[in-house]
């Protein structure tokens, strides 16, 4: 029986009351809306699960679907039910087809409202403007943002001359900002293209590219039109959900595991080129990531290093049909562009030494004839190849501050006269007793030899202590030029700068020092050498082999 109370009509009732039924009423109407809520939450969560009944795997199949195209995240229970629907509207069934209906309208009014959302947003930002009715439509790249220098290479991009773009230059050249224009550009172009960026070490790319592709999309208007991730590490542009991915070439197994979305990955973007594993170890990444389609940029930029042996400045002297080189330095760049404080840096370095000047804003690899290692090879030395290695040699040069402590260890291949460097650990301030227990900790055992720095017996007789074979090279008279020009005379020292960055910098700049007129002068420069002495500590046995007995 109805509650008579229930039945007074609610004009009738005090004011108070009218107040309470009010907030009975909207109550109840919240408690409904978020028990549809948590209901709604609840289904897209069942729904993202994965399919794993048999069931759904063969209805996915009757329907000719190749689970190869998907990842294991996307084969979930959505999909199956789409995949339902789509049988039974094949069908003919009329419920099918009219919630398919419904599912592709959604999407359509969805983009929609994105971009309604997008004009809005403008509209808002732009209060005294009342007649404009949309977001200005891309244009391409002002010719005001880049300089002179890279003018050209915009309409070889847009005719598409090439696929290769290698920018060599000085600092201030501004090469790393028409690539991110370029980059941005390129996907805006070209609506089923993604990109991805490298840098050899991946624990450097959301400092560095990432945030430098984020400048040229403000810098193009174009905030509204990406969204910007850090978990991932990524960036796609919103109306069209094309990605532009950030890599560390140190970490092959994330390279692989790129899928895209939708078409193919088009453009590439190799960020300081020479720090990578060579020419050899560039090429395959290439050809694992540029695939599927006819459309391809692969843009490649550093500062050329001062040796011109180095293979990055060697790569970039040997022609090809499909290759564009521009080099580029600070002198063609608008000053304003780049402040006083940068001039007024380069123009002292340019005073007090010309050839540092020459290769560091310039871009000059002036090396040549200068260098005491022509015989120095870059690149990643692999897992398989250290896992065949029978023998180690290690070396110490001691070090405290600002000279640093210096430990390698190498491999050496008698017989085709190579050297491997695969290892190495470098430090300031640390007592002996702190750099024995980073070397235990990097693999070195009791049984291990350590050839070290007889400058320092005390130093050996603490490693010693600590349980480590350590003893003093020998060092008879004319032992280092004999040990400099023992290495010089190597087939190949072979260097791994992702192990190794320290040796490989040292290896690749160590050159003849020079007098005034520019003439190499005889002997080897103390400096700067650090690595090197402790090579020569490691292999001290071998390069002294059939001169003196290196052992007491």
């Amino acid at each position: 029986m109805a509650n008579e109370e229930n039945l007074i009509p609610v004009s009738e009732r005090t004011k108070s009351e009218q107040r309470e039924i009010q907030s009975k009423g909207g109550k109840k109407s919240g408690e409904a809306r978020r028990r549809k809520r948590s209901m709604k939450q609840a289904m897209e969560l069942l729904l993202s699960m994965p399919a794993t009944t048999q069931a759904d795997w063969e209805l996915l199949g009757e329907l000719g679907i190749s689970l190869n195209d998907f990842s294991e995240e996307e084969i979930n229970n959505l999909l199956v039910v789409n995949a339902a629907l789509l049988r039974g509207a094949k069908a003919g069934d009329v419920a099918s087809i009219r919630e398919l209906r419904s599912v592709i309208q959604d999407d359509a009014l969805m983009k929609h409202r994105i971009r309604m959302d997008k004009a809005h947003l403008a509209l808002e930002q732009k209060k005294n403007e009342p007649d404009v009715r949309e977001l200005p439509q891309y244009r391409g790249i002002p010719s005001s943002m880049i300089a002179p220098t890279f003018a050209p290479v915009l309409f070889d991009l847009a005719d598409r001359l090439h696929t290769e773009y290698v920018f060599p230059g000085g600092r201030g050249s501004t090469k790393s900002s028409f690539v991110s224009l370029a980059l941005i550009d390129r996907l805006m172009q070209s609506e089923t293209i993604h990109a991805v960026v490298l840098r050899q070490v991946g624990n450097t790319l959301r400092s560095t590219v990432y945030t430098q592709v984020q400048w040229a999309i403000e810098a193009l208007g174009l905030d509204a039109e990406f969204k910007c991730t850090v978990s991932p590490l990524e960036i796609t542009r919103i109306t069209t959900g094309q990605k532009i991915y950030f890599r560390g070439a140190d970490d092959p197994g994330k390279l692989k595991s790129i899928k895209v979305p939708f078409g193919h990955i088009g453009a590439l973007w190799f960020e300081e080129l020479d720090q990578f594993g060579g020419e050899e170890a560039v090429r395959k990444i290439e050809q694992s990531v540029i695939r599927g389609g006819d459309e391809a940029y692969i843009f490649k930029s550093f500062n050329p290093p001062k040796s011109a042996n180095n293979w990055a400045n060697k790569y970039i002297r040997i022609p090809k049909e499909t290759r564009l080189v521009t080099e580029s330095n600070y002198l063609s760049v608008p000053q304003k562009w780049l402040g006083k404080p940068f001039l007024d840096e380069a123009e002292f370095l340019r005073q007090i030494n010309p050839t540092a000047y020459e290769n560091e804003y310039l871009g000059v690899a002036n090396g040549t004839g200068g260098n005491v290692f022509d015989n120095v090879q870059i690149r990643r030395i692999t897992d398989d190849e250290i896992g065949n290695m029978d023998r180690l040699y290690r070396g110490v040069d001691w070090g405290w501050f600002p000279d640093p402590y210096q430990y390698v260890c190498c491999y050496y291949d008698k017989a085709r006269l190579t050297l491997y460097i695969i290892d190495e650990y470098r430090a300031n301030k640390q007592s002996n007793a702190e750099t024995a227990q980073a070397l235990k900790n990097r693999g070195v055992t009791p049984n291990d030899l350590l050839i070290c720095d007889s400058a320092e017996p005390k130093s050996v007789r603490d490693y010693k202590n600590e349980g480590l074979m350590a003893i003093e090279a020998k060092k008879p008279p004319g032992s280092v030029d004999y040990g400099m020009k023992w290495l010089q005379s190597l087939r190949a020292i072979v260097i791994d700068n992702v192990r190794c960055p320290h040796t490989a910098e040292e290896f690749i700049n160590y050159e003849y020092e020079r007098d005034k007129e520019g003439n190499v002068i005889s002997g080897y420069p103390d400096r700067d050498n650090h690595s090197i002495d402790a090579v020569r500590y490691a292999m001290n046995r071998e390069a002294l082999a059939g001169r003196v007995s290196v052992l007491t």
